[in-house]
């Protein structure tokens, strides 16, 4: 487990925060989280005998706590952890829980559907529905079900190299896509380089895969010149490390460079759903070849889709002409039933206009609580916000590329600031200093979200 270690007192001043203040925060509140918590204590060490790192998804020991943390239960805003303790959760599986956990019309369809079969590979009575829930959602005509985002855009890198013949693809340095190879490239001091961490892979994938700076629109038109790219694949806010806003005209030039190139662009919105009913493409007008959404569109089951233009439908249709009956994507569990009837209860049901006001109006308020507590603090910190998503950065501004945005972050005092807010009974993400506020958060959490860290705060400014 990680426990923000202090390696650079320096790094730690120029945030405005006191090396010793925050080392004696950190070893007060690790102890607390570990004398509070005997039950989680005690699964971690018998997980640990039969689970790598100690837990089923090695993501889940990242939070920097002393041991994981393990569920009770979870309904709306509100986790119970093992030992009983309950929390406000602003983290809400990191988007998976977006719209609260378990909402009604999502336990309700799960329950009748489970009950009728679970899989068959073959279309459930409800795929119509959701194929015309998802078309006047999202604007996009035709579309497809995967298990994953992830899922999603590999099938949509294969398609447009497909579809277009070009060998290579194009992402923004620091965007996050999933488990997909193809993406793990980022931008360094002597051009691109794998990601760091990047574990097993056997191959160079900057051999088809180029990346450029978001908001870089003269590398962007340098980088697609050749017309050798198949695929822009973006989110329209980088999300994934802090966040990164679109400058003016950033996506109208996206989408002119891309047509001028004869490139298929993909808008992946799994985060930035968090924008309105029809997410950031809606909200803003873009035009997409391809759309992804995965985590929060079943309401927290497996499930994701990909949506494309009618012209791209003719396209994939082509392609597979030339071998009738496989196209090498798709999984069996995918598009089966359980999935669809948690989709359409979540489109229908719970990811309503009145939901999206609720969250949205919410999340204003705790972005600007949050600079409030950051201005009292005398803090050289900033605040962004994409819609119901709202998160605090370690810098005076908001960074405009994913490289400065890398570089900003720290650690120790993120980490410290998530264990103390555990410990006062409220849950934000174990990545970057993110919140997200769901149709079930109420005014009270988003006060006591902005008491606890104003207190944590003082603790360590």
């Amino acid at each position: 487990m990680s426990d923000s270690p202090i390696s650079d007192p320096a790094a730690i001043l120029r945030h405005g925060v006191d090396p010793d203040r925050l080392r004696g925060l950190i070893e007060r509140e690790r102890a607390a989280y570990s004398a509070r918590r005997p039950r989680s204590a005690a699964l971690a060490a018998e997980a640990r005998a039969h689970w790598f790192d100690g837990v089923p998804l090695h993501w889940m020991s990242d939070w920097g706590l002393p041991f994981p943390l393990f569920l009770g239960s979870a309904q709306g805003s509100t986790l119970i952890d093992a030992d009983g303790i309950e929390h406000v959760d602003f983290c809400l599986g990191d988007t998976g829980a977006m719209f609260g956990h378990s909402p009604p019309p999502v336990v309700r369809a799960v329950a009748e559907q489970a009950a009728r079969g679970l899989t068959a590979m073959l279309p459930s009575t409800l795929v119509p529905e959701v194929g015309r829930l998802l078309a006047e959602r999202f604007g996009l005509p035709v579309w497809q079900a995967t298990l994953s985002a992830s899922d999603a855009n590999r099938a949509v890198i294969r398609w447009a190299r497909a579809l277009t013949g070009r060998p290579d693809i194009l992402v923004f340095n620091g965007a996050y896509h999933g488990m997909v190879d193809d993406v793990h490239v980022r931008l360094g001091p002597e051009g691109p380089r794998l990601r760091p961490g990047l574990m097993g892979q056997v191959y160079d994938v900057r051999r088809h895969t180029r990346v450029v700076e978001f908001n870089d629109v003269p590398a962007l038109e340098a980088a697609l010149s050749d017309r050798q790219v198949a695929l822009v694949l973006a989110e329209p806010v980088m999300t994934n490390i802090g966040m990164v806003l679109p400058e003016p005209g950033m996506h109208e030039a996206l989408r002119r460079v891309t047509r001028e190139a004869g490139t298929l662009l993909a808008i992946d919105e799994t985060h930035t759903i968090s924008t309105g009913p029809g997410g950031y493409t809606r909200a803003h007008g873009l035009d997409p070849d391809f759309f992804v959404l995965g985590k929060p569109v079943a309401g927290g089951i497996p499930a994701a889709v990909y949506g494309f233009t009618r012209e791209v439908a003719k396209g994939m249709a082509a392609a597979r002409a030339a071998d009738p009956g496989y196209s090498g994507l798709g999984t069996t569990l995918s598009a089966n039933a359980l999935a669809f009837a948690a989709m359409r209860a979540t489109l229908a049901e719970v990811m309503t206009d009145a939901a999206y006001a609720h969250m949205t109006d919410l999340a204003a308020e705790l972005a600007e609580g949050l600079r409030a507590v950051i201005r009292g603090a005398n803090l050289p910190w900033c605040v962004t916000a994409v819609g119901a998503r709202v998160e605090f950065m370690l810098a005076p501004a908001p960074p405009r590329t994913g490289g400065e945005a890398g570089r900003i972050g720290e650690p120790a005092i993120e980490g410290a600031i998530r264990l103390a807010l555990l410990n006062r009974g409220l849950v934000v993400t174990p990545f970057h200093g993110m919140m997200l506020v769901a149709p079930t958060t109420t005014r009270q959490d988003v006060d006591r979200l902005l008491a606890g860290s104003a207190e944590v705060v003082a603790e360590i400014a």
